[in-house]
């Protein structure tokens, strides 16, 4: 299941995404930061940082 969260990030890092977005890359904003925030975690996870 998927829940609504609000987040704060700059205006640059927002244009990225919507660039992202907007070359097909991803399906929406939320794809972008779900894919992108996976890798974070599971590169967090491999170097047994939690």
């Amino acid at each position: 299941m998927k829940k609504k969260i609000s987040v704060t990030i700059s205006e640059e890092k927002l244009d990225e995404i919507a660039r992202c977005v907007q070359k097909g890359e991803f399906r929406n904003k939320s794809h972008v930061v779900e894919y992108s925030l996976d890798k974070f975690l599971k590169e967090v996870i491999k170097n047994g940082r939690i």
